[in-house]
């Protein structure tokens, strides 16, 4: 994806297809990703970058070992 809008809007069409297929794993996996978008977005409002697992985790957890970034 370019950006975060893009993906959402992907998100949302395959969430969709998803349910009309009867598939609720792929939609719960689905909207959880979804939500994890939308408060990125919500946190970052002008970063508009689609962003990797990584960084949406971190953004909710800035606290966990792997987010923490260290200065030299």
């Amino acid at each position: 994806m370019k950006s975060i809008d893009e993906h959402i809007q992907k998100d949302q069409s395959e969430i969709q297809q998803a349910r009309a297929e009867g598939n609720t794993g792929k939609v719960r996996h689905l909207e959880e990703e979804l939500q994890s978008l939308k408060e990125y977005k919500d946190h970052h409002p002008g970063d508009q970058h689609d962003p990797t697992s990584l960084e949406m985790y971190c953004d909710t957890n800035p606290e966990a070992p792997e987010c923490r970034v260290y200065d030299d």
